[in-house]
Formats: structure tokens, C-alpha cells, sequence
């Protein structure tokens, strides 16, 4: 439980930071500061439970004893990618609701 717990953290921080950073890059998708950290930790927790579930091999699973810097690294991709990608598709939503 404390591994998931620590894996989920990691994806919605990661989330935040992808967000934030694809605001940067797409200006006009951008949802403010405050909008693409949230909708990017959304994005990041989501996407990133996702490939953990599909990615994750049960040896993983039952070898819980130390930092698996695979896993962190996979959590850390998988959340600020996931977070820019809807952080991105929310900024088009809005866009395309606004005209």
C-alpha cells in the first residue's frame, strides 16, 4: 500500500510540473498557472495509474524491498507526459467551447 501510495504522489507531481510546462510551451492552450498544474496532476495520477497497471510485471510487484528506480522513472514519464497531453486537451476543449 505505502509503494502506491509513494507511486501516486510521484505521478501527480510529475503531472503538475508537465502541465505547467506544456502551458509554457502552448500559450494558447494554456489554462492559466493554477489550471494547468491541477488539470496536469489529474492527468498525471490518471495516465500514470494507467501505465502501471498495464506496464507492471508481478516479479515488480513481489519485490518490494528497495528504491526501484525503474519504477520511479516510469512514474515520473508516465505522470508529466500524461499531465501535458491533458493539459493540452482541455486547453483545446476550452478553446473550441469558446467560439
Amino acid at each position: 500500500m505505502e509503494g502506491t501510495l509513494v507511486n501516486l504522489i510521484i505521478q501527480l507531481i510529475a503531472g503538475a510540473i508537465g502541465g505547467t510546462a506544456a502551458g509554457s510551451a502552448l500559450k494558447d492552450l494554456s489554462l492559466g498557472k493554477a489550471g494547468d498544474a491541477i488539470s496536469g496532476a489529474v492527468g498525471g495520477g490518471v495516465i500514470g495509474q494507467i501505465l502501471s497497471a498495464v506496464l507492471s510485471s508481478p516479479e515488480a510487484a513481489a519485490a518490494v524491498q528497495g528504491i526501484d528506480i525503474g519504477g520511479i522513472v516510469k512514474d515520473l514519464v508516465g505522470g508529466g507526459v500524461g499531465g501535458a497531453v491533458v493539459m493540452a486537451i482541455i486547453g483545446a476543449i476550452r478553446n473550441a467551447m469558446a467560439k
